[in-house]
């Protein structure tokens, strides 16, 4: 048996209540969450491409700075979770993507094929060879080797050349520390290595120079860290011809141990006081004491080796012209006035590089021409790459 319906016009009952008072009249299909879905937006209403999904794809595909295509897609799928949007599948694989890219990443920079990409692209990206030269590297440089030297040609040592590399330091990274800075280091370090590449320093010619190609602010920013220690003539415009090079590489035992004693003397007679001694004997007597000390250290040296027979006399009486002459250092170091110390001081200059020291020299086959009064052995040019 049914039940008529009530008399009149009814509508049936809408189990959601009635719609908002903003809902426009006659609309229909309010849906299971009412006239809105869970995200809040109105049925019906456009929905939008969430754009970080969009970017994190197209980072995943090009393998482009992976860690931040996997951070995209995963602030993407967040707010796609919150707000609805669409684009849940490229947020995804645009963090899929961009994990494998950062696998990918990590084992090319372990293996160095990225560092060596890298260096080349310094290298390009400043058109500067300089930057790759080596110790032993001889080389043209197109603008000269004074002033700004942007490229070098590398050549043969045995020829005509501008440049020989007897040195490369390396500065430590951090900020650039300014043009006075790193010309005092080059300054410093450059003449600590020169006899270390160079050890026969009578071996020089006299129109040798030293020149420095350091980093420019510039060139920092690619990395550049390198202070090229170089030999060049002094004569900007002339070259150098066959290698200057004379360490254990190019000499034999017995050269080797003679100049390395000679060597060290001699760094220590550079250390002199600049003042005179009547404006600081303590200062000079100081420095004799030194002298004293160093010349006891490098007989011992020459002693202790075993010379050649030819070789054997010429050094024994070298031996001998060190010894009196440390005998006279050690009476400057105990003057008590100027007077005194520049008797002492003279007599032991008389030994320096005398007669006894250039028939050593001839018995061991090295240079025997002394460096002319005044004739430097390498100046301190700079050039900045």
């Amino acid at each position: 048996m049914s039940i008529p319906p009530p008399p009149g016009n009814q509508q049936p009952q809408d189990p959601y209540g009635p719609p908002p008072a903003n809902w426009p009249q006659g609309a229909q299909g309010y849906g299971p969450y009412g006239p809105y879905d869970p995200s809040g937006r109105p049925y019906g209403a456009p929905v939008s491409v969430n754009a970080l999904a969009v970017a994190a794809l197209v980072l995943g595909v090009l393998c482009f700075l992976p860690a931040a295509g996997l951070l995209l897609g995963l602030i993407a799928l967040w707010q796609i979770r919150r707000n609805g949007q669409s684009g849940r599948g490229l947020a995804i694989a645009g963090a899929v993507l961009s994990s494998v890219g950062i696998v990918l990443w990590t084992v090319t920079l372990s293996t160095g094929v990225v560092s060596e990409a890298w260096e080349k692209f310094k290298d390009g990206a400043q058109g500067n060879e300089s930057l790759s030269l080596k110790k032993g590297d001889c080389f043209d440089a197109p603008g000269g080797l004074e002033g700004d030297t942007y490229d070098v040609d590398p050549v043969s040592c045995a020829g005509r050349h501008d440049g020989e590399v007897f040195a490369v330091v390396t500065l430590p990274g951090g900020a650039f520390p300014g043009d006075a800075e790193v010309t005092d280091i080059a300054d410093e370090r450059c003449s600590e290595l020169q006899d270390e590449y160079a050890m026969d320093s009578w071996a020089l010619p006299g129109d040798v120079d030293v020149y420095y190609l350091m980093p420019s602010r510039d060139s920092w920013r690619y990395g550049d860290r390198a202070i090229t220690c170089v030999f060049g003539n002094t004569d900007a415009k002339a070259k150098l011809t066959g290698s200057l090079r004379g360490d254990p590489t190019t000499l034999d035992g017995d050269q080797v141990v003679f100049l390395s004693a000679a060597n060290a003397v001699d760094a220590a007679l550079y250390e002199e006081p600049e003042e005179t001694p009547e404006d600081d004997l303590a200062g000079h007597r100081a420095w004799a004491a030194r002298m004293h000390d160093v010349l006891g250290e490098q007989i011992e040296a020459l002693r202790g080796h075993s010379w050649p027979s030819a070789a054997r006399k010429p050094v024994a009486d070298l031996v001998k012209d060190m010894e009196d002459a440390r005998g006279q250092w050690a009476e400057a170091s105990t003057a008590g006035d100027p007077d005194t110390y520049y008797t002492h001081y003279d007599k032991a200059y008389e030994y320096a590089d005398g007669p006894a020291t250039v028939t050593a020299r001839k018995a061991l086959g090295l240079a025997t021409a002394p460096p002319s009064p005044g004739e430097t052995e390498g100046g301190d040019s700079e050039a900045q790459v």
